[in-house]
């Protein structure tokens, strides 16, 4: 089992991609993983010209092994089912799939969407109180929705050696916690599994340790990001606080880097988590932190998480040497 670091691009969305992997080589990222599209504005790749041109494929492959880089995951988290760019979003989602088995890349990291409430619907509804009876019988045909589309495009990825399919559990999507994931998963099948990423679990009151042993080897992925919940602003407005994440001193929670809300033990031990359920692959940065600039958010996190990943049953590991921790 291999777990190394690895770094979300969208982090620094202001640098290009030479300046990303100059950094990513200087802080000690050997993996990458890039959007496509979606939500992402995808600075560092085009899609469509990838997909149109095998030099410029080769190219863009060989920028990243000039720094010793491998991509880890293509990213296209997007609204699929959308009433309005749903169409257009499922359509990236399926170019991610073509350009990940162009570039030898077995995984992808997305979001499993939430529809509209029916014909003339403009932006989605997520049901995810079981309560009036209609609502709930809306949330099963969206259901129903979903499996069918997702059995169809899990079958596309197969086509196209794609292997894993990781959903972000991100709350306004229908897979968005340890039992919707295990029933996507159950109804689409093993390629279907999931991008943990605490912080998200965090401001829900859930816990990442007990998410990673539920989910065990469907764990198919990880952001390493943290949540700092503001305990008087919980008070008064609870974790659905709809203040704008433009006023990030007036939320109830905001995202931080990681170990600015969570010491180094709680990491230890999801580090450890991860190993005991067999997971292999790397541990991305994601910076949000709407408190710090993004090249220093994302150099901090590193650099803590280096300290974390060298800390293994109470020894911390120099360069092949091991002293007492």
């Amino acid at each position: 089992m291999t777990i190394e670091l690895g770094m979300y691009t969208d982090s620094v969305s202001n640098l290009d991609l030479g300046e990303v992997c100059e950094l990513a080589a200087r802080i000690g990222v050997s993996a990458l993983e890039i959007a496509t599209g979606g939500q992402s504005p995808a600075p560092h790749l085009r899609l469509a010209e990838l997909l149109a041109d095998a030099r410029a494929r080769a190219r863009f492959s060989r920028a990243l092994s000039d720094y010793g880089m491998h991509i880890e995951a293509l990213n296209c988290s997007a609204w699929p089912m959308h009433p309005v760019v749903g169409a257009a979003h499922e359509q990236i989602i399926r170019h991610t799939i073509e350009l990940a088995s162009d570039l030898g890349v077995e995984k992808i990291v997305t979001m499993s969407g939430c529809p509209g409430d029916g014909t003339g619907a403009t932006t989605i509804n997520w049901i995810w109180y079981p309560w009036p009876s209609d609502a709930v019988r809306l949330r099963d045909a969206q259901w129903e929705r979903a499996i069918d589309l997702w059995s169809k495009i899990a079958e596309y990825a197969k086509q196209h050696g794609v292997l894993r399919i990781a959903f972000e559990l991100h709350p306004l999507h229908l897979a968005y916690n340890v039992p919707t994931l295990l029933k996507m998963r159950s109804a689409v099948g093993d390629i279907v599994g999931a991008n943990v990423d605490p912080s998200h679990m965090f401001w829900q009151q859930m816990d990442p340790l007990a998410v990673i042993k539920s989910l065990g080897p469907a764990v198919y992925h990880v952001h390493l990001k943290d949540c700092e919940i503001v305990k008087e602003r919980v008070a008064v407005a609870g974790v659905l606080d709809e203040a704008s994440f433009k006023e990030p001193g007036q939320r109830a929670w905001r995202f931080r880097t990681i170990g600015r809300s969570h010491d180094a033990t709680f990491w230890r031990s999801l580090v450890a988590r991860l190993r005991d359920v067999g997971y292999s692959g790397a541990l991305c940065i994601e910076n949000e932190d709407p408190l710090q600039g993004p090249v220093e958010g994302v150099v901090e996190a590193a650099s803590f998480m280096h300290g974390v990943l060298s800390f293994r049953d109470g020894v911390v590991e120099h360069n092949g040497a091991r002293a007492a921790g």
